[in-house]
């Protein structure tokens, strides 16, 4: 992916070591990790005006920008965080995170348990949207922020906002939701179950333990990839992108790759296959399925949702059958009913899930727009010169 204009440009990671231990919401601990991170812009003096941006699934903390070494890798949100762009890096600073249990550079599965000295793989403790957030709030600690002007995230991400809003209420101002349902329904948790038996099903996999073979479950971690990139489009994108065209203009009749949206699907699955790290993949999955704010409450998310305190925005699209309008409408309705301050939009673009990632004009000058009301919250204008005068008693 290249950068785009007014882009952040180069950028480079940073890496925090966390030496207390971690409680777990699994009721086992973690001690000592580090979580890698990237920061875009400047931090005002009041430290008011920094942003989270939470990943999604497959993301990382390379949020906007690229590498000296890599300059056409720009990040996975470079369209919505630069200079001038929606969340502008010329007014906010930006923080973008890896999550613990990831395969970018915080520690995972691949990272050595102290211990044994060993990859974690399979040992490595299965961890929750909360714990995320709870290890996200040590990353401000560190930075000196006593709270967010806003926490941010596109389904995954978004749920980690919301989760922001409910554990850490005090310290955050406003939470930008996009793409997110307040639950994983059924049909969602099959489908991670399926990408996982995918994984697990792969003779490479060795329980987990693929690392002291030396060998890697590509075909399985390709296969739970093709699963999820289907579900991330609508019906209507792939139609109009790729139909029922076949690659060499008639039937094989045999069982190679023959349509083209069978192409597309191997390709997405080999590249994935490539960089991602497959325990990595079971264990957020398994993030995903766990969220749920209302278990606790008896389903009920109108009083899940009392503690929190930040204003909302929050953004679904219509072709999103994943997590569509009406899951969205649930907060929504949860978070009124609690006398927040909620703004809702529903998006009609033809992407599915995958629209909260692509430019569309509408969603992004809603986002704009947003921000720019925190920024005026931030920095409320000064009184007029004629004001000034009378309070200071001049005629």
């Amino acid at each position: 992916m290249l950068a785009r204009p007014g882009s952040v440009g180069v950028v480079a990671p940073q890496t925090l070591y966390f030496s207390q231990p971690l409680a777990l919401a699994g009721g086992s601990s973690i001690v000592g990790y580090s979580l890698t991170i990237e920061t875009y812009g400047t931090l005002n003096a009041a430290r008011s005006n920094a942003v989270l941006i939470c990943q999604a699934l497959n993301a990382s903390h390379h949020v906007a920008g690229v590498y000296a070494d890599a300059p056409d890798n720009a990040g996975w949100w470079d369209n919505m965080v630069g200079p001038g762009k929606p969340v502008d890096t010329n007014r906010f600073f930006v923080v973008g995170v890896n999550n613990l249990g990831s395969c970018f550079g915080s520690t995972g599965p691949m990272s050595p348990d102290p211990a044994t000295g060993k990859p974690y793989g399979a040992r490595f403790p299965v961890v929750t949207v909360e714990d995320w957030v709870d290890t996200q709030a040590r990353v401000a600690d560190a930075l000196g922020i006593e709270c967010w002007a806003a926490v941010m995230g596109g389904s995954l991400g978004g749920m980690q906002a919301l989760s922001w809003t409910l554990r850490y209420p005090r310290r955050i101002r406003h939470c930008v939701a996009v793409a997110i349902a307040p639950k994983l329904s059924a049909q969602n948790i099959a489908f991670n179950e399926v990408a996982r038996t995918a994984i697990r099903s792969d003779p490479d996999f060795h329980g987990g333990d693929y690392y002291a073979h030396g060998v890697v479950p590509k075909s399985g971690l390709a296969v739970a990839r093709m699963i999820g990139h289907i579900t991330y489009l609508s019906g209507e994108d792939m139609a109009e992108r790729f139909g029922r065209a076949l690659r060499n203009g008639n039937y094989q009749f045999g069982y190679g790759v023959e349509f083209e949206v069978e192409s597309y699907l191997r390709y997405q699955g080999d590249k994935f296959s490539e960089y991602f790290d497959a325990n990595t993949y079971m264990l957020i999955t398994r993030a995903l399925d766990y969220f749920d704010p209302a278990r606790e409450y008896g389903g009920n998310l109108t009083r899940a949702l009392a503690p929190a305190e930040a204003g909302f925005l929050l953004v679904s699209f219509t072709t999103d059958w994943r997590f569509p309008p009406v899951r969205a409408r649930e907060v929504v309705e949860a978070l009124v009913a609690n006398g927040r301050d909620v703004t809702y939009a529903e998006i009609d673009a033809p992407h599915g899930h995958d629209a909260f990632l692509l430019d569309d004009v509408r969603y992004h000058r809603l986002v704009a727009a947003y921000f720019d009301r925190i920024d005026r919250e931030l920095s409320p204008p000064s009184p007029s010169a004629g004001e000034g005068q009378g309070e200071r008693g001049m005629p």
